[in-house]
């Protein structure tokens, strides 16, 4: 069972202690990823991208989850580990219990994340009423990038920032336990991080948010094609390898020079 617990994450919130959250996708780097202190480990769906070679996150089924999900969950000792809900899998509240059900059993997920604002309420509810951790996620959202458009930033116009703060606290009120904002202007997601008292786990967002999450690959350089401006490269120039790069993150989330 996780060290780390949902009690624990709300603390270190009420604490100003930041949250430091990483992806992984198999033992090695959850492994890693433990040793250098992370706290969350997400099994995120961006292994559609970085481990499988896609253009998106679309092609990721749930069984795709379930299986790399199982690997990081054997390695984690300590950290909480959540797995992200693939593309139309939780597209009723009752398809949303049945696939975090899979991810818990069969992966060993402690809890599971989804994305959306509104249109996920009633599934993030139904999913708290049966004691599943839920972590929400607003602004840019990757499984909707073919309606989007593209990967932009989210919350520049007013309207739009009314809306993601609606939004946000209407997750909350559903029973989410956390919320990951990405992309998102830096003013707007800390004044989301203040109206909420669940913990707001910030990527391209600033650093007004109560933590940080990045895609491993991303920190160490190895993505493939362009890596994301907002993910500077903490392996290059070091001769440490890996798992110094890693601590080097975690201790910058920590002393909140990342971002900067």
């Amino acid at each position: 069972m996780s060290t780390v617990t949902l009690t624990r994450l709300k603390a270190m919130k009420a604490h100003g202690e930041p949250i430091a959250m990483l992806t992984a996708y198999d033992a090695g780097f959850a492994y890693c990823a433990e040793q250098a202190g992370v706290d969350l480990l997400l099994v995120g769906d961006s292994l559609g991208t970085v481990v499988q070679g896609h253009a998106t996150t679309v092609p990721v089924t749930l069984d795709h989850m379930v299986y790399h999900t199982a690997l990081v969950a054997r390695a984690a000792q300590r950290a909480m580990v959540l797995a992200d809900l693939p593309f139309l899998s939780y597209a009723t509240p009752e398809q949303a219990v049945a696939s975090a059900a899979r991810l818990m059993q069969e992966g060993g997920a402690h809890g599971v994340k989804l994305e959306g604002g509104r249109d996920v309420v009633a599934a993030v509810e139904r999913l708290a009423a049966f004691g599943v951790p839920v972590c929400a996620h607003l602004g840019l959202l990757p499984q909707s990038v073919n309606k989007l458009g593209g990967y932009r930033v989210q919350g520049r116009e007013a309207d739009e920032a009314r809306r993601l703060k609606e939004e946000a606290l209407a997750l909350e009120q559903a029973g989410a336990d956390l919320l990951v904002l990405e992309c998102v202007p830096a003013a707007l997601a800390s004044e989301i991080t203040v109206a909420l008292t669940i913990p707001v786990i910030g990527i391209g967002a600033g650093g007004g948010c109560d933590g940080q999450v990045l895609v491993v690959y991303d920190l160490l350089g190895i993505t493939p094609g362009k890596r994301p401006s907002f993910a500077p490269d903490f392996l290059t120039g070091h001769s440490d390898g890996i798992n110094g790069a890693l601590r080097r993150w975690v201790d910058a989330v920590r002393q909140r020079t990342f971002p900067a």
